[in-house]
């Protein structure tokens, strides 16, 4: 078993992280033809569900993307099925502190480091038959931080043992400041909290990722340390692409 994700870290790369929150097979195939180091199917606020988040990560499978599920909770099940589906790596919402930080470890880890039970039916197939032994050392598990609580629990959340890291998720933590809730924030508040974490992770070994839109602003992350970006998503790059194929034609 190998993860694109921890190989391209080692090479000192940024790892750029495509997103799939539309249940199609050919919007995946799409994806994964393209060259993402990684991509994440959406189960939280994607439109995805288990089975056609087995259907996406299969597809991923034609490519060399390192395939990762956003999970939609903080839930053992969901989290062990989607592992056993082949998912090398996890990011899960809403870690508000070092004890949701440390479950989400535990879930994701087979004994001794953690409880996930062993049953890697498609995992074993994708990822073949050392899955068993390799498992814990190859996932990747990313706590969504996006919280002003998550803010204030920030140094226990990045001190749990056998974290990979940390995912900011821009729009939930703006709207928790108080302000819009959106992508590629420049609001100098919520532009300091991201610092903050970036710093603060890096201060602990650990790596930091964040959702961007822009390609743009995906850049600038990566040059103030990030160690994955993700690039808007599939919903979105289809919208804006449409929208401005239109308006140039009506222009």
């Amino acid at each position: 078993m190998k993860n694109r994700i921890r190989e391209t870290w080692a090479e000192n790369r940024p790892v750029v992280n495509g997103w799939l929150s539309i249940p199609s097979t050919v919007t995946a195939e799409i994806n994964a033809r393209a060259g993402f180091d990684s991509l994440t199917v959406d189960l939280q606020h994607g439109l995805n569900d288990y089975q056609s988040a087995l259907n996406l990560l299969q597809i991923i499978s034609i490519g060399k993307s390192a395939p990762l599920v956003r999970v939609p909770w903080l839930e053992p099940g969901i989290v062990g099925k989607l592992l056993d589906a082949g998912a090398v790596g996890l990011i899960c919402p809403m870690i508000n502190s070092a004890e949701d930080a440390a479950r989400l470890v535990r879930y994701a880890l087979y004994a001794p480091a953690g409880e996930r039970s062993f049953g890697p039916t498609r995992a074993i197939m994708a990822h073949g038959p050392d899955y068993a032994r390799v498992a814990n050392e190859q996932i990747v598990t990313l706590a969504m931080v996006e919280t002003k609580q998550a803010l204030d629990e920030l140094d226990g959340i990045v001190a749990t043992s056998g974290l990979t890291g940390v995912y900011i998720g821009p729009s939930d933590l703006s709207l928790s400041m108080g302000y819009t809730p959106k992508l590629d924030p420049e609001e100098p508040a919520v532009v300091s909290a991201i610092q903050r974490i970036l710093e603060t992770a890096k201060t602990a070994g650990m790596r930091a990722g964040i959702h961007c839109l822009s390609p743009a602003y995906a850049r600038e992350m990566i040059s103030m340390g990030f160690d994955l970006v993700t690039v808007g998503s599939d919903i979105r790059i289809l919208t804006s692409a449409t929208v401005a194929a239109l308006e140039a034609v009506r222009s």
